[in-house]
């Protein structure tokens, strides 16, 4: 069964989280998607792949570069998992993919400091329980570990 994790960013930049949640993935030997809302975000975020560290990079590429089943991390506005991912990571309120059954886990990361991202995150949430996809709740404490509410 496909898992679905909403996380809460709250006063944290979504690539800090993004990154973290990448690395942790492709240490699990995962494939992952990264489906965003425009183009500009997709370039943004490979920008940002390769320059966050001093000592490494996180290998990836982009939907506009082809080869996507030669990439471990594909950045994308499309909702196909052209990379063959068991991991789908949703941001700026990219939408649940209908193919959400192919993936292991989806992760919905969202900005707890925006009205209207949360309340499409609530949508989205009643949405995954109705669809039968288990959903999980995740905050960040105040040493910003993420804690599993619900």
């Amino acid at each position: 069964m496909t898992e679905i994790l909403f996380y809460h960013l709250h006063n944290q930049a979504l690539e800090r989280v993004l990154t973290r949640l990448l690395e942790k993935s492709l240490h699990r030997g995962w494939r992952v998607i990264v489906q965003a809302c425009s183009d500009e975000r997709v370039e943004a975020l490979d920008a940002h792949l390769w320059t966050y560290r001093d000592d490494g990079f996180l290998p990836h590429g982009t939907a506009k570069e082809g080869d996507a089943m030669l990439q471990p991390i594909l950045l994308t506005t499309g909702d196909n998992n052209a990379n063959a991912a068991e991991v789908c990571m949703l941001v700026d309120g990219a939408a649940v993919p209908a193919d959400a059954a192919a993936y292991q886990r989806i992760v919905l990361l969202f900005d707890g400091d925006d009205p209207e991202a949360v309340a499409a995150a609530r949508q989205k949430w009643a949405q995954a329980k109705s669809d039968g996809l288990e959903a999980t709740y995740w905050q960040p404490d105040e040493h910003g570990r993420w804690v599993k509410m619900g």
